[in-house]
């Protein structure tokens, strides 16, 4: 007992549900036993095992990756998600395992590392980014209408969920839940397309198929936020007098790091950066020759922007020098069909992409090009329609010759709607994973550098437009089309899986 209280004292530098994790988890051995979900290159052996078709999509998708032969992103991951080296031990034949829990602590207690009986940032994720949040689901919440929108703020200590109802939801994850603000949208064309929470939390900004994104104090006393009935909402107008009349919808709209400003991706073709303090657009550009999907900035300095449209292309626009008019910095190439989502690593050098193409695509700004090439549109000999229609399986197979990513993710379905893809976080996983929802109401879970399914999360009927994973802790929220917003944890807190009212698939796979 002398043994455990040494060890416990110092996990105050670790998240709360770890301890128990850590000391009465099964060894590393007992990957099958376990209940959480491992990268296949962290398993003992692959030896005949036959992972092919399993939890492929409806649509027929099979498990397909490129290798990632890209030593930078190869390496950063590796350092901040892998153990000190003292720790690390080789078994003969066997691929490098994972180092386990028990050991981690032993060695720390000895000093292992020379960190004084402390563990590294990359020590805390290689032991975190082994317990995913695959335990559940637990019903969090039920509307009835399409969720559209699930974001955790950046402490986590809130959430927000919006639907194509008119209602946005801010719950606080501190709280049980709790519906801490509840909002009746303003002049909502459609749906809610998306919502942004400032840096000091104190505002959220959401935009629909609309030139006015609407603004509400989350800080407010009042629960009930009916707008200009409740509270007052106000319009920020991303028009001018040059549209002449003519109304378009925004697609994303993100606040910038010191919340200043907000960068939004418009279905006129264009980006749009509004200056909070002046309340105006300080920036109008065209930046795509379809619809702008999807924007973001690529880290916290505000001065770089990714943008990924219809036209199949991502493309980086740096504020502090452009080139000319319309000019972005950089292009890059290698989506077949329209770019649905953007994710940032937020280092100003890496980023994924969500396609039409049934694919994510991981990239390194480094390599783009001033221009695309000449012909980078590739000449298909099909018609279809992502909202309607299925991908034609003579397209599966189709890689464009100018390829610029890094990496290419297969598994998951895009279709139907702008399909949302992430990083896992920073601080328990060293960003080793991407996650994205599905048009096949799954979840999927992929391991960067090696591009393996590592889990599919199966609860809801309809398509999982987005997903959130927590900054901190293994909890992740999925949001579908059947209204259901649900919770997955690691290991959990004891209680039975609340089940739907609806009809509930809850089918686990983990490799």
């Amino acid at each position: 007992m002398i043994f455990l209280t040494r060890v416990f004292r110092p996990l105050s530098e670790c998240p709360w549900w770890l301890p128990a994790v850590m000391f009465f988890g099964p060894s590393e051995f007992d990957v099958d036993d376990m209940g959480y979900a491992m990268s296949r290159l962290e398993t003992e052996s692959d030896a005949g095992r036959d992972f092919s078709g399993v939890g492929s999509s409806s649509s027929g998708s099979h498990i397909s990756s490129e290798h990632l032969d890209h030593d930078d992103i190869n390496q950063i991951t590796k350092l901040k998600s892998s153990p000190h080296q003292r720790y690390s031990r080789v078994v003969p034949g066997r691929h490098e395992l994972p180092v386990s829990t028990v050991r981690m602590l032993a060695g720390r207690e000895s000093n292992f590392s020379g960190r004084g009986g402390r563990f590294s940032a990359a020590d805390c994720c290689h032991m975190l980014s082994r317990y995913l949040p695959v335990k559940g689901p637990w019903l969090v919440d039920q509307m009835n209408s399409r969720a559209y929108v699930s974001q955790f703020s950046t402490d986590g200590s809130l959430f927000i969920a919006g639907f194509q109802g008119s209602h946005i939801r801010i719950y606080n994850v501190e709280k049980g839940w709790k519906v801490q603000k509840d909002i009746l949208a303003k002049s909502l064309r459609w749906t809610v397309t998306d919502t942004s929470l400032s840096p000091d939390q104190r505002n959220l900004v959401y935009a629909s198929m609309s030139p006015m994104v609407h603004i509400v104090d989350v800080g407010s006393g009042t629960t009930e936020s009916h707008a200009n009935v409740t509270e007052i909402h106000d319009g920020l107008d991303f028009s001018s007098d040059e549209d002449g009349g003519y109304s378009f919808g925004i697609f994303s709209v993100k606040f910038s790091t010191d919340g200043r400003e907000l960068v939004a991706g418009s279905s006129d073709e264009s980006i749009y950066v509004y200056d909070l303090e002046a309340n105006k657009v300080s920036l109008r550009t065209v930046a795509h020759t379809s619809d702008v999907n999807t924007v973001c900035f690529a880290d916290e300095s505000g001065n770089l922007i990714l943008s990924g449209g219809d036209d199949n292309l991502c493309k980086v626009w740096d504020r502090r020098c452009f080139i000319g008019r319309d000019k972005a910095a950089g292009v890059l190439v290698g989506h077949l069909e329209g770019v649905t989502f953007i994710d940032s690593r937020g280092d100003g050098r890496y980023f994924i992409s969500n396609g039409k193409d049934q694919t994510i695509k991981l990239w390194d700004i480094r390599k783009m090009s001033s221009t695309p090439p000449a012909k980078h549109d590739v000449i298909r000999n099909y018609e279809w329609d992502y909202r309607w229609m299925e991908y034609p399986p003579e397209a599966r197979d189709l890689k464009h010759p100018f390829d610029q990513s890094v990496a290419t993710y297969k598994g998951h379905s895009v279709l139907r709607t702008l399909i949302r893809c992430y990083f896992s976080p920073s601080h328990s996983t060293g960003q080793k994973y991407i996650y994205t929802g599905s048009n096949d109401s799954s979840v999927y879970i992929y391991d960067l550098v090696s591009g393996d399914k590592v889990a599919v999360l199966k609860h809801h009927s309809s398509p999982v437009r987005d997903c959130n994973w927590h900054p901190h802790y293994p909890t992740l929220i999925s949001s579908s089309w059947d209204g259901d917003l649900v919770k997955w944890e690691f290991p959990g807190r004891g209680e039975a899986p609340i089940t739907s009212k609806k009809r509930v698939r809850r089918r686990h796979l983990y490799y």
